[in-house]
């Protein structure tokens, strides 16, 4: 007995990177050309599994729409599990998508900078779609270990006195939330024998007390890695830094990479502390770790003056929304949440992109002029009104700015404000009816707006000191494969806008199996090797 072939496409996004990175060390870093194309087709054929693989979850392909792989054959707990769910395919795509466009914006001149770019790019993708992937915490571990090593070196790509420092403030930061990872996985095999995450589900009503506390204390110790990558305060600071020091591309890629942590939370949290003797178990933490990181991503964009800043700082704000929703305990609030994860991911990444462009027709002199008339109050005598053409590429970089600026703000009509309005919706009408509607929830709502605000006036100052205050500014040179990027990302945040009901549903769907850890341990307890005995083999 054997598996049909479409089974096998859960592999794909972990060993299309590790092939096409391993072969690309082998190609000579003066065919540059080349070796953008290998990691294009190997990029591009991620996407477009990606796609089936979500697909076929939804479509059920596998039963309540959860696939497993059992790795070498070998049964759960004692093999390597994969997993593939509606989530998890999300996910993928989320991932594959910004990896494609990110690396065609870098085809010009990021690629060119450093050696070894594109080996380094496919193996950051096999760690993160390996993290999306797996269901056992060891090989979280692995594929995590994977991703900071490649992240390393992509950070660093192309090194300057700036990147050189934020990344070795990064990389120390990192081994320890590494070495926090270590530690908490080992405390919960010693208390479960287990790692694979949803065996430890089924083990949680069996330990005795003292038992269920160490394996509180081992997972608390695991979320203090997830949390750091998820910037969490006061764990985050490293992220405003390290994202205005990167190059524009790895910027991007670093966006989801800051998701990965919130995944991971979300998935584990729900899994193991929805129900059971541990249930409610952490909520709080993540709620009011979630809260105050708001407030601190809040205070930051809006004393911030350079971009690359603004931009870290708003991806604080969508860690701390998110790690909000997930410990307010409301299971209708995750599927919003994922729709305001996916929404701030692109727009934010946009924006990282966008920043390099926007650069261009900037100046020094004319920042220092901004800042001086801002100062003392100069008041610009107006001019005789004169109509005058705006060059196309002017044109763009505006309206692409005030694009960006809408979704992370969250004001009407694009994603980002169906987001939050979706997100203030449930929030005044929970569905559980043990949830009031008490002080946290209009301290969250409030945060939710002051934030949005900070943005709003942190990004209307950029703009105001980029696109107006420059006297008679230069048209920039863009080249198609740096601009297509940016309005690709804007044109999927437009498309959320239009398709917001079925992407809904859909994550609806995703969320309803995450809520009930039952699904799982059944799908693992009917899962056999092939040709076992041991159940039905439907992987």
């Amino acid at each position: 007995m054997s598996l049909p072939w479409l089974h096998h496409l859960m592999l794909a996004p972990v060993l299309l990177p590790l092939i096409f990175g391993a072969g690309l060390i082998l190609v000579n870093e003066r065919h540059h050309q080349k070796k953008f194309f290998i990691n294009l087709a190997s990029t591009l054929a991620m996407l477009a599994t990606s796609v089936a693989l979500l697909l076929l979850a939804d479509n059920e392909y596998w039963p309540d729409g959860i696939g497993l792989y059992l790795s070498a054959n070998w049964t759960a707990p004692f093999g390597i599990v994969l997993l593939v769910d509606r989530l998890t395919a999300v996910m993928l795509l989320l991932a594959s998508i910004l990896a494609s466009v990110s690396l065609i914006f870098a085809m010009i001149r990021w690629s060119r900078i450093g050696v070894h770019f594109h080996s380094l790019f496919q193996f950051l993708l096999m760690g993160i779609n390996g993290a999306f992937l797996t269901n056992d915490l060891f090989n979280l571990f692995v594929f995590f270990e994977v991703m900071l090593a490649a992240s390393y070196g992509l950070i660093l790509h192309g090194y300057n006195s700036v990147r050189i420092r934020a990344g070795m403030q990064y990389i120390v930061v990192n081994l320890l939330a590494s070495f926090f990872f270590l530690i908490g996985v080992a405390l919960i095999y010693a208390t479960t024998g287990t790692l694979n995450m949803t065996d430890l589900a089924m083990r949680l009503s069996m330990l005795s007390p003292e038992d269920l506390m160490l394996l509180k204390i081992g997972v608390v110790i695991l979320a203090l890695a997830f949390l750091t990558k998820s910037a969490m305060w006061p764990l985050g600071f490293w992220l405003p830094t390290t994202y205005s020091a990167a190059s524009p591309p790895v910027a991007a890629m670093m966006v989801l990479m800051t998701k990965v942590g919130v995944y991971v939370l979300i998935r584990l949290w729900l899994l193991l502390f929805s129900e059971g003797p541990a249930a409610g178990f952490g909520f709080d933490l993540l709620l009011w770790g979630g809260l105050v990181t708001l407030a601190f991503g809040t205070i930051g964009i809006l004393a911030s003056q350079e971009p690359g800043r603004m931009a870290g700082y708003a991806a604080v704000i969508s860690s701390g929304t998110l790690l909000a929703a997930v410990g307010y305990g409301q299971p209708a609030l995750i599927n919003v949440a994922l729709f305001y994860l996916i929404s701030s991911t692109l727009a934010v990444a946009a924006f990282l992109l966008l920043i390099e462009l926007i650069e261009r027709i900037r100046t020094p002199g004319a920042a220092m002029l901004a800042l001086t008339m801002e100062a003392f109050a100069v008041e610009d005598t107006p001019e005789e009104p004169v109509g005058k053409a705006i060059p196309g590429a002017l044109a763009f970089l505006g309206l692409a700015f005030a694009c960006c600026a809408l979704i992370i703000t969250g004001l009407p009509p694009l994603s980002g404000f169906i987001a939050k309005f979706s997100l203030f919706h449930r929030l005044l009408n929970p569905t559980d009816m043990l949830i009031e509607r008490g002080i946290v929830t209009w301290v969250v709502i409030a945060l939710v707006v002051l934030s949005g605000l900070a943005g709003i006036i942190s990004l209307m100052r950029f703009g105001v000191r980029t696109f107006w205050a420059v006297q008679n500014p230069v048209a920039p040179h863009l080249q198609r494969s740096e601009v297509m990027p940016v309005i690709t990302l804007l044109l999927a945040c437009l498309l959320l806008t239009v398709q917001a009901g079925p992407t809904m549903a859909y994550l609806e769907r995703s969320t309803d199996a995450l809520n009930q850890p039952e699904v799982y341990l059944n799908r693992l307890g009917s899962t056999a090797a092939v040709g076992g005995t041991f159940g039905e083999s439907d992987q």
